[in-house]
């Protein structure tokens, strides 16, 4: 009897050793995407020597998990300067020891902010598809502008012309001003694809700018293969390196995946969900043990997690037994229940930790069966506390809060003018822990002005202030 399997494939993320800081001689590489990237560096006269090796350590560090070669990512590196220079193009290293060699070696050509020429250059020769030397037919596109910011010249039209022939368009300044300009050119949605960072801190956004290029030029694959009466081979392109799992979930066509009769369900965020539908041989019965079918995850808290599991079948079922321990690999607990009780409560968990649950049935007969499940506990993310917010003349604030909570990543800033018939003016700003306080300059009048803290998992919840301007600089406070 033939059985029609629908195979889906969630949370592509691979087992590999963890890392806090990003290490260019990276030995697990990302092998998730397909795309040409084109990185297009601001090597003027008004970036300064210390800032220009601070970007190219940046480009070092955002680079290094990628696979590189001619069937997953290509790399070029376009100089702007008074005579704009291709470093090198998508051709030249299949490696990662090539690619971070040549970027120790780059020079900086100083000069003019020549922008508008090299935008001529990266559409006609290097972003150009199907040419000698310029990218591939049918693949993404990416091109990433690192700029200071001062003086970006004439580029809104040559801008448009790229996001409009198809390549996505993301920008890193290092400086605060044009903010209009460079929120107008990146490919949207602007708060995903727009970093404003200080020079000494562009290791905040490294993650933030890595996952962008990635969501653009991920390569969604997923093939069956060498399928038997009851087996198939399953072959993927991995989606993000790191410490993880992959989640694989199966069955029969009929059956709703995920839902009140399909497999596991799980609290965490999927990425990149892939799917496949196979047949398996025929001519051979399969036998299967009812309990338990499903498995889900509810009521998630800092330090507990519901989980629920069914159908309950106490007529053959003698007990069920509830393994749970910390990924990779933490200390394994146990809780046994009888067999007419299809929920329990695991306490005493660790805050903002992710961990592997299985509930297994065991039949009289002496047979099992098992299903698992991540769950993951909620982390604890205090709210920004006394936000003061004070006018500096006509268009600039001074913002001022109080930080310095446990597990701060850095913190959010982001300012939004009255809207008009053709945009509203949003800009954002990611500051490092430990600054609780920054000026911004050119804030529209009426402006809504919010600061928000960045942990580890989320975002904690914010405070905001309008900015009114008037004769007299009077402050404003919120207080949480």
């Amino acid at each position: 009897m033939e059985l029609r399997a629908l195979l889906t494939c969630l949370l592509l993320s691979l087992y590999l050793r963890a890392g806090g800081a990003q290490d260019t001689d990276v030995v697990s590489v990302l092998n998730c995407c397909e795309g040409d990237v084109l990185f297009l560096l601001d090597s003027s006269g008004s970036v300064s020597s210390f800032d220009f090796s601070h970007m190219l350590s940046f480009l070092s560090d955002l680079t290094a998990p990628f696979s590189l070669g001619p069937d997953q990512v290509r790399m070029g590196l376009l100089q702007v300067g008074t005579e704009p220079h291709l470093e090198f193009g998508f051709g030249a290293y299949s490696s990662q020891q090539g690619l971070q060699a040549a970027l120790q070696r780059t020079k900086q050509l100083g000069g003019d902010t020549n922008t508008e020429d090299a935008l001529v250059i990266a559409k006609e020769r290097v972003l150009r598809q199907g040419t000698p030397g310029g990218a591939r037919q049918g693949l993404p596109r990416v091109l990433v502008w690192l700029t200071d910011g001062i003086e970006p010249g004439d580029v809104e039209g040559p801008m448009a012309e790229l996001r409009e022939d198809g390549v996505a368009v993301l920008v890193v300044s290092t400086g605060r001003g044009n903010y209009q300009i460079l929120r107008e050119v990146v490919s949207p949605p602007a708060e995903e694809h727009l970093y404003f960072v200080d020079i000494e801190d562009m290791n905040i956004i490294t993650e933030d700018v890595r996952n962008a290029i990635i969501e653009i030029i991920r390569a969604e694959r997923l093939q069956v293969r060498d399928v038997t009466t009851t087996t198939a081979e399953l072959h993927w392109r991995p989606v993000l390196a790191g410490t993880g799992n992959y989640d694989i979930r199966f069955g029969p066509v009929r059956t709703e995946i995920g839902g009140p009769d399909g497999g596991p369900e799980s609290n965490l965020e999927f990425f990149n969900k892939l799917n496949a539908t196979f047949t398996t041989r025929p001519n051979e019965t399969i036998v299967e043990l009812q309990s338990p079918a499903q498995l889900t995850v509810s009521d998630s808290t800092i330090n507990s997690v519901r989980v629920s599991w069914g159908p309950l079948l106490p007529e053959s079922v003698e007990n069920y037994t509830i393994e749970y321990s910390i990924l990779p690999s933490g200390k394994v607990h146990v809780v046994t229940v009888g067999n007419r009780q299809n929920s329990t409560v695991l306490t005493n968990l660790q805050p903002a930790t992710q961990y592997l649950v299985t509930v297994s049935a065991h039949y009289f007969m002496g047979k099992e069966r098992a299903i698992s499940a991540k769950m993951c506990t909620q982390d604890v993310l205090p709210p920004l506390a006394d936000l003061e917010l004070r006018t500096v003349g006509s268009d600039s604030v001074k913002l001022q809060w109080k930080g310095s909570a446990d597990g701060l990543r850095g913190y959010w800033v982001t300012w939004e003018g009255e809207p008009t018939h053709s945009s509203s003016q949003r800009s954002t700003l990611y500051l490092p822990p430990h600054l609780v306080s920054t000026t911004l300059n050119h804030v529209p009048h009426n402006s809504r002005v919010c600061v928000s803290p960045v942990y580890r998992s989320a975002r904690g919840e914010g405070l905001c202030c309008t900015a009114s301007f008037s004769s007299a600089n009077v402050p404003w406070i919120r207080r949480s």
